[in-house]
């Protein structure tokens, strides 16, 4: 039995409108959150300038890329080996049987911003 070879044009296009469609899709939170929130890890507090900025991303916390509310409580900016850290532990403990789903994720404790009123009133 021959097999009918794949049309590379086809999928090459179908391949391009899916990265196209992600990259809209994201651009409309990522610049949101990039403009609702300091550019700083929420875990290692890595901070970012325009040069670097490529590499923090947006976190969905709630692990949903659809759920987008205009406050932005279900993001949160991580670098990408954070970012690569969270979803590594979202799939360890999805295939262990405890997915994130309903389970309480310790939030986060460090604030960044916690001394910055006496960092400010020091004086050289």
């Amino acid at each position: 039995m021959l097999q009918k070879k794949p049309d590379s044009a086809r999928l090459d296009k179908i391949v391009a409108d899916a990265r196209r469609s992600a990259d809209l899709r994201e651009q409309g939170y990522r610049e949101r959150a990039l403009k609702m929130y300091p550019w700083i890890c929420g875990r290692c507090m890595r901070e970012f300038t325009r040069d670097n900025l490529s590499q923090l991303t947006v976190h969905h916390r709630n692990h949903n890329h659809n759920d987008n509310p205009a406050d932005g409580s279900n993001w949160e900016l991580l670098c990408l080996y954070c970012h690569d850290n969270e979803h590594s532990r979202y799939l360890e403990a999805d295939q262990q049987g405890t997915s994130g789903h309903g389970s309480s994720v310790a939030a986060a404790t460090h604030n960044p911003f916690a001394a910055l009123s006496s960092l400010i009133k020091k004086k050289p």
